[in-house]
């Protein structure tokens, strides 16, 4: 998932406008958690929040098993005919 986002934003940093328009907006972050202080944490440790618990999510979740080859009792020599 990573190798997709880095390849967008490698795009978006090459035209000056929207590099300028990505820049601005990191640089205004940290006005803007600070303007809106209670209600910007909040917002942030939700974010926190949901990523690590997707994380855990992916990494928790059942394996799928393989199915059963129909073709594996043949391997071993086995007659066809039975």
């Amino acid at each position: 998932m990573l190798g997709p986002i880095i390849f967008l934003l490698f795009f978006l940093l090459i035209a000056p406008k929207t590099r300028a328009m990505i820049s601005g907006m990191l640089g205004n972050s940290g006005d803007w958690i600070s303007h809106w202080a209670p209600f910007s944490y909040i917002i942030l440790a939700l974010l926190l929040v949901a990523g690590i618990s997707s994380m855990k999510l992916m990494v928790h979740w059942p394996k799928i098993p393989e199915p059963d080859n129909p073709l594996a009792r043949y391997k071993h020599g086995e007659d066809v005919i039975d």
